[in-house]
């Protein structure tokens, strides 16, 4: 281990059924990322099962952070920013990699990486799968979504679990120092400045309806804005599809 942020926990597992649970009940006042090399109960948004060959990434970290409770979701796009970096710094490669609301990372147009953010009393926990030598088959996710990539496929280069978790933990620590003293505007700039599909034709789906529109960006808040015939709209939670068309 090259390089650590101070003061934050470190926890490798063999084998756990969740992240995010097994992180939840190593919680203490310091931040602590759990990292598995199984995991085999995961979940990822709308509760949908995670598949996690091995050689994967699949991590977690809890901590307790400061400010409002309704600014929380806002490490979502901390995390995504912190992701990218390590992936930039183990591969070399910048160029691969896009960001696409609210919390995946791109590779090649494809979804390399997801996010998960979960909110139990004073704890937040971000949990991170990255398909670092696997990826899922497109036959077993929703349909519209985005198709699946794997990083050594992709950049040609093998990245081993623990030496991105420690890429991670160090860029991820570093973002949260200046979201704490700069506020959200300058990584919401960074954030659109790699983000997939800004100015372009997208659809969002919501819980009884779709909206298309152009992609307009996110707000300080972290909500999506999407112009549309009937005006811009302000979406804080939605699944996206892209317009392969556009």
């Amino acid at each position: 281990m090259d390089v650590w942020p101070e003061g934050t926990g470190r926890i490798i597992l063999a084998e756990t059924d969740s992240t995010q649970r097994a992180a939840f009940q190593h919680a203490g006042d310091a931040p602590t990322w759990v990292l598995s090399h199984v995991q085999s109960g995961a979940v990822g948004r709308r509760g949908r099962a995670w598949q996690m060959p091995v050689g994967n990434f699949a991590a977690t970290m809890v901590m307790r952070p400061a400010g409002p409770v309704q600014r929380r979701s806002l490490r979502s796009f901390t995390a995504a920013l912190a992701l990218r970096d390590a992936l930039i710094s183990l591969t070399g490669q910048p160029a691969l990699f896009a960001l696409k609301w609210p919390n995946d990372v791109l590779c090649r147009g494809r979804k390399l990486a997801g996010i998960l953010l979960e909110s139990r009393e004073d704890l937040l926990l971000i949990g991170i799968g990255v398909n670092l030598v696997a990826a899922p088959s497109q036959a077993s996710l929703e349909q519209g979504s985005v198709a699946p990539v794997d990083l050594l496929s992709s950049s040609g280069q093998r990245v081993a679990p623990e030496d991105l978790l420690d890429q991670l933990a160090m860029a991820f620590s570093e973002r949260e120092e200046r979201l704490l003293k700069e506020g959200f505007g300058p990584q919401q700039a960074e954030w659109m400045s790699g983000a997939a599909r800004l100015g372009e034709p997208i659809v969002a789906r919501l819980a009884q309806r779709e909206i298309s529109g152009r992609f307009d960006g996110i707000d300080a808040d972290g909500a999506l804005l999407l112009a549309t015939a009937e005006g811009l709209q302000r979406l804080p939670a939605a699944e996206i599809y892209f317009n392969e068309a556009g």
